[in-house]
């Protein structure tokens, strides 16, 4: 074990960085990023299996199918708050490897229960909290790749991180589908649902990653490194509790982040629901991979032109994206009949909107939380090398602790726009008091961007 321990690490030192720093950070990343692809693929996968169990003969309501869609986020989410923090303690190396092993439990779980359509819906509420195992994984896989690089670069190392690895969502919903509908694994699958587009193999969803998280936690435990003096107790990271901009950084990741894993979770059953389109399961895995690819060209962006700048243009997009599919959701009647859904097409370019800002937002946020901390220390340190040496170590301790926390309060967006979209429906519905509710909150993190980041002689300037 000894052998991936790396008992100095400096990636701020340019010579370091060129001689060794930049190949070691580069295997970590690359080995991170399919880990936590498979973490977002099984945080969301009862996205796609809630829109097939009607048809293999489960009885729950649309609420209760809403309420598994969103329990996944609640539970990772709340993960999150703690596995911020873990990687100091435990290590980068080995927090991964046991994050990926516990993908097992609901991938194999969902596999076995989607078989016996008298499964309990209790029993369905265990899976899918424990589906949250995936989403608790982020934060730990984002604070531990901040402390391979240099300030300078991690803004693209994270989006790339965050950006690849939330291709598992869009992974997920295209590949789920085409798993369903086969016999992968032969007599190892067990009988399919008989429905009326014919046989269904629903367990797949869950079987289908079953060798693939095998084979990432074999390569995160013999490919990725431990870092011994990034180690740090709780007492240590706990002081971004008293920094005013780690709050002010959760209300606004909760904007981009929360919307994108939020609109992941309730998109499918939110279109099936207002149009009644038997295509839309085909498009809208496209949502979240536009939000995914686009993550680290908002960390690039960030980079270049300011992470506060970039952020509050994305809060204007995303109020303004919010607004159109408002505006495009089908009418209802006095009686409830339904007068027009011609705004289809609409829905889907807003939300397409929606998820390419929050996936450039996500990007840029990040940037700012990773740049702030860091800069805080600096200003307060003396001149000598030395001292500002261990400003910045204790910088980076910091700021990964408040990306990691900040990612926690971000994925409960998972669990609030799924739960606001099945009361709104459930009460009116239509869609469209959520929908004025979140640009409501849109407008908030416009104002607060621009007071305290981007604005001239803003407090906190980045």
């Amino acid at each position: 074990m000894s052998a991936a321990i790396i008992h100095h690490w400096n990636p701020e030192d340019p010579v370091f960085w060129e001689r060794q720093g930049e190949a070691v950070a580069r295997r970590n990343l690359w080995l991170s990023i399919p880990a936590l692809a498979l973490s977002f693929a099984v945080w969301m996968l009862w996205s796609v299996v809630v829109v097939h169990l009607p048809a293999a003969g489960f009885r729950y309501s649309t609420n209760q199918l809403f309420w598994l869609t969103a329990l996944p986020a609640l539970c990772g989410a709340t993960l999150r708050i703690f596995y911020a923090f873990a990687v100091p303690v435990i290590g980068g190396r080995r927090f991964t490897t046991l994050a990926t092993a516990s993908l097992l439990l609901p991938a194999v779980g969902i596999g076995l229960a989607v078989q016996d359509p008298s499964t309990p819906f209790e029993w369905m509420v265990v899976l899918a909290l424990l589906c949250g195992l995936g989403g608790g994984n982020f934060a730990s896989s984002m604070a531990n790749i901040s402390y391979f690089f240099p300030s300078a670069r991690q803004g693209y190392a994270l989006g790339l991180n965050a950006g690849l690895g939330h291709l598992g969502v869009a992974g997920m919903q295209l590949l789920v589908p085409l798993a369903i509908s086969a016999s992968v694994f032969g007599i190892f699958d067990g009988p399919p649902q008989s429905t009326a587009q014919g046989p269904m193999w629903l367990q797949n969803a869950g079987f289908i990653w079953v060798p693939l998280i095998l084979a990432s936690t074999a390569a995160a435990w013999f490919g990725m490194d431990d870092l011994a003096d990034r180690h740090a107790g709780m007492a240590e990271q706990a002081v971004v509790f008293t920094r005013r901009h780690n709050w002010l950084m959760c209300w606004l990741y909760l904007g981009t982040f929360g919307s994108f894993i939020g609109f992941s979770a309730s998109l499918p059953m939110l279109a099936q629901s207002q149009y009644q389109r038997a295509d839309a399961m085909h498009l809208v895995w496209l949502g979240p991979l536009i939000g995914a690819v686009l993550r680290p060209l908002g960390g690039w962006m960030a980079d270049r032109w300011g992470g506060a700048r970039v952020t509050f243009w994305v809060f204007v997009l995303m109020a303004l994206a919010a607004l159109v599919a408002l505006l495009c959701l089908p009418t209802v009647s006095g009686s409830g009949s339904e007068v027009s859904s011609n705004g289809y097409t609409g829905f889907l370019a807003a939300f397409g909107l929606l998820f390419a800002a929050s996936g450039i937002g996500n990007g840029s946020t990040f940037r700012m939380i990773s740049s702030l901390f860091v800069a805080e220390r600096l200003k307060k340190a003396d001149e000598l090398p030395s001292a500002r040496a261990q400003a910045a170590r204790e910088g980076a301790v910091e700021a990964a602790a408040a990306l990691g926390f900040a990612s926690a309060i971000g994925a409960y967006g998972g669990f609030f726009i799924p739960k606001s979209v099945g009361s709104s429906l459930a009460i009116t519905g239509s869609a469209s008091a959520a929908l004025v509710m979140f640009i409501g909150f849109y407008l908030s993190c416009i104002a607060l961007t621009w007071w305290a980041y981007s604005r001239r002689n803003a407090p906190y300037p980045c």
